[in-house]
């Protein structure tokens, strides 16, 4: 009788590998197999050891090649036949990275698993642009959303607690529904002079920061192709960015400059 194998959920952090945990690197050597998502970087995908099988399982906004569903079946398949299984995801497992969604599953059936945390991807990117998520005077706390919902329904959130001027919003994936987060947010009395910070591919070598406001974020959004995952952070702490002597791509507002000319 076969023995079962184990899976290992595992935060890969934000992109840069040297935000990987030592716990995640050492794991590389330890693990059969790797079954991981779109957002995890090349970087880090290179420290996969030649000879350890990796199986993609990436989902990107209203594209899902792999269901849910089918990925759980595919940790416990593994498992069940004696192997020790990374599920390898951007950030954090168990924030906005359905990991608990997935541990469920695995007790379910009887699968040993473990969390291994990673960096989680709002803390990482903002503090990569120099953009703190508190500060005193601007932010009394922070509030972390996910900018989809299942089966990519509308966005049902507490949209008038969510328009609190004295706390930071931070919005993963919401590239796709941003018209309808900058609409509710206004709607619920955020004003539209909010600043708005737009993090590409946060702490990687092609790290770009956007700084525009709620009232033109989803034009300025549009004018940059950005390629790879967007975090926002919305709330007076963006205005922080500069004081801290950081200088970021603005399109909108009096001053228009890009990073690659700087």
């Amino acid at each position: 009788m076969t023995e079962t194998g184990k899976v290992y959920l595992v935060g890969a952090g934000p992109g840069d590998p040297d935000l990987l945990t030592i716990k995640a690197h050492k794991l590389f050597d330890q693990v059969d197999v790797v079954v991981y998502d779109r957002l995890v970087s090349d970087e880090i995908m290179n420290l996969v050891p030649a000879g350890t099988s990796c199986i993609s399982v990436g989902k990107q906004p209203r594209f899902h090649p792999v269901p849910q569903e089918q990925i759980n079946d595919i940790l416990v398949s593994l498992a069940a036949e004696g192997q020790r299984v990374m599920r390898l995801k951007g950030g954090d497992p168990f924030l906005f990275g359905r990991g608990s969604e997935e541990a469920a599953y695995l007790h379910a059936n009887n699968i040993p698993f473990e969390v291994i945390p990673g960096v989680t991807s709002a803390s990482a990117c903002a503090a990569a642009v120099g953009l703190p998520l508190t500060h005193r005077g601007y932010a009394t706390g922070a509030r972390f959303i996910t900018g989809h919902c299942s089966d990519d329904n509308d966005l049902d959130w507490d949209w008038k607690g969510l328009s609190d001027p004295n706390t930071t919003l931070v919005v993963y994936m919401g590239v796709a529904n941003l018209i309808q987060i900058c609409t509710r947010l206004t709607e619920n009395g955020l004003a539209e002079s909010t600043p708005v910070a737009a993090i590409n591919n946060g702490t990687r070598p092609d790290q770009r920061c956007l700084i525009s406001s709620l009232g033109a974020i989803t034009g300025d959004v549009a004018k940059c192709n950005f390629s790879g995952p967007v975090l926002f952070v919305i709330g007076r702490v963006v205005e922080l960015t500069k004081a801290l002597g950081f200088e970021h791509e603005r399109i909108s507002g009096d001053l228009v400059e890009e990073r690659e000319s700087a």
